[in-house]
């Protein structure tokens, strides 16, 4: 399922040095861009991180940045970021991030299929740091597609 959502159009990748804010906003772009979600749902991830959102912090350097559905949540979809600095949430050392994801889903069915093949790839040693190896958003479509045929 995952394969299906985070194709290469929405796999980027970053050397600069960039906050958290602007990761969030960058990793949100190539979903804006397919009209996945609306600028509200931007909006609404970054002040959710604001009033104390470290929870999106998934540990092992990765980030999930989400909000709820009627905030501008238009279709199921997930993005990815690799930055080559981590960009700590809420400015804070013990939430570094250099892998962010982006989700969004219409609908509690949705979010649920779409969450568990995201927690199973990234639940996985060797993927995870497979993914954060990968330098093209082709190695990371590659790695997520081969992850779920063995599956």
């Amino acid at each position: 399922m995952l394969s299906e959502l985070l194709t290469e159009e929405k796999i980027r990748f970053s050397a600069d040095r960039i906050g958290w804010r602007e990761a969030v906003t960058r990793v949100a772009e190539p979903l804006l861009a397919a009209g996945d979600i609306t600028d509200a749902y931007v909006d609404a991830m970054i002040a959710s991180i604001e009033a104390g959102g470290t929870y999106i912090d998934l540990g092992f350097g990765i980030a999930l940045a989400h909000t709820r559905p009627e905030k501008g949540a238009v279709r199921t979809s997930i993005s990815m970021l690799r930055l080559e600095e981590p960009a700590p949430l809420l400015d804070q050392p013990e939430h570094a991030v250099d892998l962010y994801f982006c989700f969004a889903a219409v609908d509690a069915t949705a979010h649920t299929r779409a969450m568990a093949s995201l927690a199973r790839i990234l639940s996985d040693t060797g993927t995870r740091e497979a993914l954060r190896a990968a330098r093209t958003a082709a190695d990371v479509t590659r790695l997520i597609t081969a992850f779920e045929e063995k599956k």
